[in-house]
C-alpha cells in the first residue's frame, strides 16, 4: 500500500532539526515500540498527568515533579498503564542529564525514553509531529484520488470488473478475490497466491455470510492470513462477496473499497439483466429444439454440444447459480453448452462424453436431475421426455438416468399413486379375509403366478398339497369376483399384486 511515513516516535527521532536522542536500548524495547503510530505529543510536569492523557501519545517532561519526592517507578508505571508510547525528558532545564532511576524504570516497563535537548522547545516537537500527521493525511487523500482514477480507467477495459479488482489488489498490495452469489470464487488476484487450506476456510466464511444474508464487512484469520469480507448487494439479494487479504483499512482505503463494491454491484446488476435476457432466449430455443430441428439454435448460438447428446432436467435447482456454474464449467473446458429454463425445470444439454458433469452439478447443488439416454438432435424431444420421466421417478437428490428405468418392468412405470390406490381397493376383500382368518390367500396367489400358474411347483414352494392350493385359488377368485382360469384375469391379478403396496 502506497503511504507516507506514519507519524511515529521513530520518525521524530530521525528529524535532525529536533536533535532528539534515544536513551533506551533499541534491542531491549518490545516489538516495534518505536514504529507504533503516535496520536499526539503532549507535555506535562504533573506528578500524575494520566487523567489528562489519551492513549498512544508521547509525553514530554522536564522532571520538575521528581523534585517533590515523586516515586519514579510509580510515575512510569502510571504512564505505561495509561498507554503512553514514549517519554521525552527535557534536559538542562531543571536538572542536568536524565536521572538514572528514570532510565531504569523505563527499561523495566519497555517504554522508549528519549532526550529533548535544551535548544529544542517542546512545542517544536509537538508541531513536528502535527506536521507529520497532516502530511500523512494529505498523502493518503492523494493516494485515494489517484487510486479512484486508476480504478475508473480499469473499469473501462474489457472484463472491466475483473480488471478493477486486479487494480484494487495492486494498489492495496493485498490479495483480492470475488465470490458469486453461490459462493464460488469468480476471480482471484494474484491468481495463485492463496494456499488451498486458506481458500477452504475463506470459502466457508463466504458461504456463511451469503447464507445468513449479512451486509456488514467481517474480519477473520485463516492460518497466518487475515481477511476482510464485503458483501455486494443487500439482504436477500446479495450478489456476491469481495474478499481482501488484509486485517484492517484506514478511512481512505475503506472509501476506495466502498467505491469498488458499488461498481461491482452495478456490473453484476447489468450482468444479471443480460443473463435474464439470455435465459429467455434459451427458453425459446429449447422450444425450437423440441421440434427435433437444431438449425435455429445453431444459427443463434453458433454451436451446440456435439452429438450424441444427453438431455437432462434438474428439479428444485437455483436457476441463476446453476446456469452460471454450468456455463462457466463449459467455458473453462472450451466446449459448447446449452442450458434453458422451462416449466419442467432447468434443461441441460451435454455431449454424451461429458455426462459426468451432471453428477458434479447434482452433488454441488444437492438437487435431483433426470437424464436421458444418448440421442441425436433429431430425437431431442424424445430425449427431453426421457429426462422428465426419469426425474419424476425419483425423489432423492442425484442423477437418475432413464436407462436405469428402462431396465425395470412396464408395471413399475405405470405405478402411479392412483394406480396403487385402485390396486389396493381391488385386493381389499382378499386382505380382509386373510386378516380375519389368519389365512395366506394373497401370498398363495403371488407364489402361484410366479410359478406360471402351475399347481405342482407352486404347492411345493408353499409346502402345501396341490388340492389345498387349488382350494385357496378358488376361494380367492370368489372373493375377487374373477375367473382365475383365464389369462386376462391372471394378468390383471399380477398387475394388481405388483402395483399395490404390501
Amino acid at each position: 500500500m502506497e503511504v507516507a511515513d506514519e507519524p511515529t516516535l521513530r520518525a521524530l527521532l530521525r528529524r535532525r532539526d529536533l536533535g532528539l536522542r534515544l536513551v533506551s536500548d533499541p534491542q531491549e524495547l518490545p516489538g516495534d515500540a518505536l514504529g507504533s503510530p503516535l496520536r499526539w505529543v503532549h507535555s506535562s510536569d504533573l506528578a500524575d498527568p494520566t487523567p489528562f492523557l489519551a492513549e498512544d501519545l508521547a509525553l514530554l517532561t522536564t522532571g520538575v515533579q521528581f523534585d517533590a519526592d515523586t516515586g519514579v517507578d510509580v510515575y512510569v508505571d502510571r504512564l505505561a498503564d495509561r498507554g503512553v508510547r514514549g517519554l521525552g525528558f527535557g534536559t538542562e532545564v531543571h536538572r542536568a542529564g536524565i536521572p538514572d532511576e528514570l532510565v531504569i524504570a523505563c527499561a523495566r516497563r519497555g517504554m522508549p525514553l528519549f532526550e529533548v535537548p535544551y535548544r529544542t522547545p517542546f512545542i517544536a516537537v509537538a508541531r513536528a509531529h502535527s506536521e507529520a500527521i497532516a502530511a500523512q493525511a494529505y498523502a493518503r487523500r492523494s493516494w485515494a484520488l489517484d487510486t479512484q482514477r486508476a480504478l475508473a480507467l480499469a473499469a473501462l477495459r474489457p472484463r472491466g470488473l475483473d480488471a478493477t479488482l486486479a487494480e484494487l489488489g495492486r494498489r492495496l498490495g493485498v490479495w483480492v478475490g470475488m465470490y458469486d452469489a453461490s459462493g464460488a470464487l469468480q476471480s482471484s488476484h494474484p491468481r495463485d497466491e492463496l494456499p488451498d487450506a486458506a481458500k477452504d476456510v475463506l470459502g466457508q466464511h463466504v458461504a456463511e455470510v451469503l447464507t445468513r444474508g449479512l451486509e456488514a464487512g467481517q474480519s477473520f484469520t485463516a492460518g497466518d492470513r487475515s481477511f476482510m469480507l464485503f458483501t455486494i448487494g443487500r439482504g436477500g439479494r446479495l450478489r456476491g462477496v469481495i474478499a481482501l487479504g488484509i486485517d484492517g483499512l484506514d478511512p481512505e482505503a475503506r472509501t476506495v473499497v466502498t467505491s469498488v463494491i458499488a461498481m461491482a454491484g452495478l456490473a453484476l446488476e447489468q450482468s444479471e439483466q443480460l443473463a435474464r435476457s439470455r435465459r429467455r432466449l434459451h427458453s425459446q430455443l429449447l422450444s425450437s429444439l423440441q421440434t427435433d430441428d437444431p438449425a435455429l439454435a445453431r444459427r443463434v448460438l453458433g454451436s451446440l454440444p456435439p452429438a450424441p447428446i444427453v438431455v437432462a432436467v434438474a428439479a428444485g435447482a437455483p436457476a441463476g447459480p446453476l446456469t452460471d456454474w454450468w456455463d462457466r464449467r463449459r467455458a473453462d473446458e472450451g466446449t459448447a453448452s446449452f442450458v434453458a429454463e422451462s416449466d419442467d425445470g432447468v434443461t441441460l444439454c451435454v455431449s454424451a462424453a461429458d455426462e459426468g458433469l451432471l453428477d458434479e452439478a447434482a452433488e454441488r447443488f444437492g438437487i435431483r436431475i433426470g437424464a436421458s439416454g444418448a440421442e441425436s438432435y433429431d430425437a431431442f424431444s424424445r430425449a427431453h421426455a426421457q429426462a422428465v420421466a426419469a426425474l419424476h421417478r425419483q425423489a432423492d437428490a442425484g442423477v437418475h438416468r432413464y436407462a436405469d428405468a428402462v431396465g425395470s418392468s412396464i408395471l413399475s412405470a405405470l405405478a402411479t399413486d392412483e394406480a396403487r390406490l385402485l390396486a389396493e381397493s381391488r385386493l381389499a376383500p382378499l386382505r380382509e379375509s386373510d386378516a380375519r382368518s389368519g389365512g395366506d390367500l394373497e401370498q398363495t396367489l403371488r407364489v402361484w403366478l410366479e410359478h406360471d400358474a402351475k399347481a405342482e411347483s407352486a404347492a411345493a414352494a408353499l409346502g402345501v398339497h396341490r388340492h389345498t392350493l387349488r382350494s385357496r385359488i378358488a376361494q380367492a377368485g370368489t372373493l375377487l369376483g374373477a375367473d382365475l382360469s383365464s389369462f386376462p384375469a391372471r394378468a390383471e391379478l399380477w398387475a394388481l399384486l405388483q402395483t399395490a403396496r404390501e
